[in-house]
């Protein structure tokens, strides 16, 4: 999961709703075998949001619906064919930011086994 150390700059207290490691098949690359096979990418999303109200109705209005955002993401995933996961990673933004109402975001997409000798190489972004 992403650092929460200094996670968004300041010392105040901030709440987090997260998504992790959500796992989508995707068309993404600039190699030309990459534009014709689908690859898993793997997000994790970080949203700050105040609680507490939501913790206090125990109501789904109050707070991020998190499976709701889920799914967007991976339909956007899925239909997407970009060449850069930088690309890739800013339409997410925008869909999480826009269609959602989500005020800031920590976004992490990567391409498990893109590198022989890495785990995964991705792009960290901060909106």
């Amino acid at each position: 999961m992403l650092d929460r150390a200094g996670l968004w700059g300041s010392n105040r207290m901030e709440d987090l709703i997260y998504i992790k490691d959500l796992r989508v098949q995707t068309i993404i690359g600039i190699f030309g075998w990459e534009r014709e096979v689908r690859q898993e990418v793997s997000i994790d999303l970080e949203m700050t949001f105040d609680c507490k109200r939501a913790a206090k109705t125990d109501a789904i209005e109050d707070t991020i619906d998190y499976k709701k955002i889920t799914k967007g993401i991976i339909k956007f995933v899925e239909e997407s064919e970009f060449q850069l996961q930088e690309t890739l990673a800013e339409g997410i933004a925008d869909l999480v930011k826009n269609e959602y109402k989500v005020g800031s975001l920590k976004l992490r997409v990567s391409k498990p086994g893109a590198l022989r000798h890495a785990e995964d190489v991705g792009v960290i972004i901060h909106r």
